[in-house]
């Protein structure tokens, strides 16, 4: 059975292509285009001040390459800005700005953002924290060029970025693709090959024949697997050498988890396959099941950790979600097997389960 199925995957230019050209392209085009840091946001500033410290505190803006500044006149000037999406935020600066900051009551600048896009919003509100940091530190150089003793005893906090310091969003992205790339491939290609034999009638064929059920199941899914993993080796490689992400942990871990989840996805696209019997319905399922929740629920874009707890218990029967853990930790943390043991586990339940109930449903068909 398996060597029928690599004379037919050998003899389909169009299989082959899918399984080692997709992927490749996938991950060159996504890995480039995704990007969770935004830079250069418009930003619009009106300074009441017009001091020395009004300009520090603008100037420490530019220099961060987040925002891009744009003078505004008047209130009026600056809300329009806002209202036609000219810029992302307004920062007024009050015309008491430095002699209050000088002083011991402190001072306050008002931000107004624009929050139709949530998630601007939020880069913007985590940017505007280094901001403020970087200006008091600037502020008190300066003073302490003046006077010497100021800001001697002044507690400093310096912060570590660990596994990714410099917080890449290719690093944390191109280890998920391979998750998702992996997912799409190895349900779409397994669901469409017991379809198929129903639709051409050779299933007839091999049922006259003493093969078991299991066997067919098997026969199907180790050619495809080894299909896969070379499409996985190709999304490691252009991960190391395109975009230069790190590999810290054990190559042999991560190889075994790419197996169990290949087996889970394989099981899964011939049970979707064994249950319709027709190659477009089988197609759609199969894009249903492997592309949206790898994508939406397995944590490549939102954390499973920010999702509402019904979500979050879904989430657990989701083979994705398992190898996105495992491949996450291996590219960047360097953990090891023993770390790792409940996302394995978890995909050895699943690909046990999609395996059963694939072979008695089979022999349910089968068998008069």
């Amino acid at each position: 059975m398996a060597r029928k199925e690599v004379f037919h995957i050998v003899r389909d230019p169009f299989t082959m292509s899918l399984a080692l050209v997709l992927p490749a392209i996938m991950v060159v085009i996504f890995g480039m285009a995704i990007e969770f840091d935004l830079t250069s946001i418009p930003t619009s500033f009106l300074d009441f001040n017009q001091t020395e410290s009004s300009r520090n505190l603008i100037s420490t803006f530019k220099s961060s390459d987040y925002f891009l500044a744009r003078q505004v006149r008047s209130s009026t000037e600056g809300f329009h800005d806002l209202e036609s999406e000219i810029s992302r935020a307004l920062v007024i600066i009050p015309p008491d700005f430095e002699k209050n900051f000088q002083s011991a009551q402190g001072t306050q600048v008002q931000i107004l953002i624009d929050a139709a896009d949530n998630a601007s919003a939020s880069s913007i509100m985590g940017y505007l924290g280094r901001i403020q940091r970087h200006f008091l530190e600037h502020q008190a150089f300066q003073q302490s060029d003046i006077n010497p003793s100021y800001g001697r005893h002044e507690l400093q906090i310096k912060t570590r970025y660990l596994f990714n310091p410099e917080l890449s969003s290719k690093w944390f992205s191109v280890p998920g693709l391979a998750v998702v790339v992996m997912a799409i491939l190895s349900i779409l290609l397994t669901s469409l090959t017991v379809a198929r034999e129903w639709e051409t009638g050779s299933m007839e064929l091999l049922l006259s024949t003493p093969i078991r059920p299991i066997e067919v199941i098997l026969g199907k899914i180790l050619p495809y697997g080894v299909l896969c993993l070379m499409a996985v080796s190709i999304v490691y490689v252009l991960a190391r050498l395109l975009f230069g992400v790190p590999f810290v942990g054990n190559h042999f871990v991560f190889l075994l988890g790419c197996v169990l989840f290949l087996m889970t996805y394989l099981a899964g696209g011939l049970l979707i396959s064994i249950m319709v019997r027709k190659q477009t319905i089988a197609m759609q399922l199969a894009i249903i099941v492997g592309m949206l929740p790898s994508q939406l629920l397995s944590g490549f874009i939102f954390p499973v950790e920010s999702m509402p707890k019904g979500f979050q218990y879904f989430t657990m029967i989701l083979p994705a979600r398992w190898f996105m853990d495992i491949s996450r930790a291996c590219f960047l943390q360097g953990s090891t097997l023993w770390d790792l043991r409940v996302p394995f586990l978890a995909l050895i339940l699943i690909g046990v389960l999609l395996i059963t109930i694939s072979v008695r449903r089979f022999k349910k068909d089968v068998e008069p």
